[in-house]
């Protein structure tokens, strides 16, 4: 499936808590974490696995692992207060970077900083940003991460507006989106509604 939206009384919960718009930022980041890590098993529960024999205590038994490595790819700066509960979920992932400004004269997002792995074509990859908007900042990491030779990946985002996920899907009908919420719209600087506001300064408190 192309889109999924997450319902999850526990994500309705902790996405009640970020809304407020007096959550001081340290609750904000436990609130990011908490949904980060409800969400993992969605995102996850089609990767494929291996038998592998091994020895418990008793005996040999067959058993499942995880047959290709995990990236987990934030977007910088607010991707990296969703990174921590995939990692607390997923402790064995590595962890790359893309960081995305917007360039003020064409308004198209443009990269300054970018850490692959040389093995991207073999890993899973699981994109973070918590607002996906406009869906342009998205749509230029994947673009990085497919010039880099991934194959397989997957876009998590706290919050959607429709337009976003309309505008990346047809860009990259190949990448599945996961969001805790489809909200109503985009105002006219952006921002998503009702959205939860800026998350990167809500996250760090700037």
């Amino acid at each position: 499936m192309a889109f999924q939206q997450l319902q999850h009384p526990l994500i309705e919960h902790e996405l009640g808590t970020l809304r407020q718009k007096d959550c001081p930022p340290h609750l904000f980041r436990q609130s990011v974490r908490r949904i980060a890590m409800l969400m993992t098993p969605f995102l996850t529960q089609e990767f494929a696995s291996i038998l592998k024999e091994i020895e418990t205590p008793l005996e040999k038994v067959d058993c499942q692992f995880l047959q290709a490595p995990i990236v987990l790819v934030p977007i910088l700066r607010a991707g990296l207060g969703f990174l921590d509960g995939f990692l607390d979920v997923i402790p064995q992932a590595s962890v790359a970077h893309i960081g995305l400004r917007r360039n003020e004269t064409t308004l198209q997002p443009q990269t300054y900083y970018t850490n692959l792995p040389s093995n991207i074509g073999d890993c899973e990859i699981i994109l973070l940003d918590p607002m996906l908007a406009t869906g342009g900042s998205a749509i230029a990491a994947v673009k990085q991460l497919r010039s880099a030779g991934a194959q397989r990946i997957r876009f998590a985002c706290l919050v959607a507006a429709p337009e976003g996920v309309e505008c990346f899907m047809n860009e990259c009908p190949d990448v599945p989106v996961f969001t805790a919420a489809l909200d109503r719209c985009l105002n006219e600087r952006g921002y998503i509604l009702p959205g939860l506001g800026d998350a990167g300064d809500r996250l760090f408190g700037t």
